[in-house]
């Protein structure tokens, strides 16, 4: 049964470690994801860019996967299912659907907007248990189509915000979706102590996990951060492994590629960097 974040990021705030969020694109990302976090008793949150629902042909057949796959694979350890960086309108979509936890990224709009639009959802969510996530100051880099220049969040927007009742805050804080460049500055921690300051007990969220150092990853943890997204870093894995076993010319057998073999290399490949992920983020055993 999938269930809000809330709770698990409650936890996770108040137990110094972070939950995980692994965006899903298929069944083999996700199973591979949900079969790691079982393995490892560890909560997770599975991420769904407005992108990867459309590519799945609709926001109800995700539900639908899920679901099943929970009961399938007899889970036993909190799962929540997150709109990743939603827009207003995919953020309904999404309630609709199934969805346990949705994402509203406002962050592109002025500071009213964002904290009306924002409003609304929050009311919703919260008559329906849904757990909801904020973003004040853009991301860098694009994602699924999201383009962020990678702004400082203001604290005092951020306080705005938080002050609405969202479950969690994504606060820009330098981080970046994709690759980090070699001159990449490093995360401001700065603000992110600025912004904690100003939201108290606010579990936050740091995105674009993938490649930030382990000694800042740790830290961030300390400063509040509560849940970290990472994404590329699977999308790297997989490609790569699916790559080497097409090179190798595997089980051609003169009729092209079984699809399920083709796949499997890549799904072992998340299985690693999710694992290895999840205890990075101290939530091993969580669950």
């Amino acid at each position: 049964m999938l269930v809000s974040a809330k709770e698990m990021l409650n936890k996770a705030r108040d137990g110094k470690y972070a939950v995980g969020q692994f965006n899903i694109n298929n069944l083999e990302w996700t199973k591979s994801v949900l079969a790691v976090a079982e393995e490892l008793k560890s909560p997770v949150i599975l991420g769904v860019s407005e992108g990867a629902g459309k590519y799945m042909t609709g926001f109800k057949t995700v539900v639908g996967m899920v679901n099943g796959m929970l009961e399938e694979m007899n889970i036993t350890v909190p799962v929540a299912l997150h709109l990743d960086h939603g827009t207003f309108e995919g953020a309904q979509k999404c309630i609709r659907a199934g969805f346990s936890s949705i994402m509203f990224d406002g962050s592109h709009y002025p500071i009213a907007e964002n904290i009306e639009k924002t409003k609304i959802l929050v009311n919703t969510c919260d008559v329906l248990g849904i757990s909801i996530e904020a973003e004040v100051g853009s991301i860098g880099g694009e994602e699924d189509g999201v383009v962020g220049l990678g702004e400082c969040a203001d604290p005092k927007e951020c306080k705005a915000i938080a002050d609405l009742g969202v479950t969690m805050l994504a606060a820009g804080i330098g981080n970046i979706h994709g690759k980090y460049p070699e001159n990449w500055p490093g995360l401001s921690f700065e603000t992110l102590e600025a912004v904690k300051k100003e939201v108290g007990d606010m579990p936050l969220v740091l995105h674009g996990g993938t490649g930030i150092p382990e000694d800042m990853i740790k830290k961030a943890i300390s400063l509040g951060v509560a849940k970290i997204n990472v994404n590329t870093e699977c999308q790297l894995s997989f490609a790569d492994a699916t790559r080497k076993y097409i090179e190798a010319g595997k089980d051609q057998q003169g009729k092209g590629f079984d699809p399920r073999k083709l796949l499997a290399p890549g799904a072992e490949a998340i299985k690693a960097t999710v694992k290895e992920k999840m205890e990075l983020f101290g939530s091993v055993g969580k669950a």
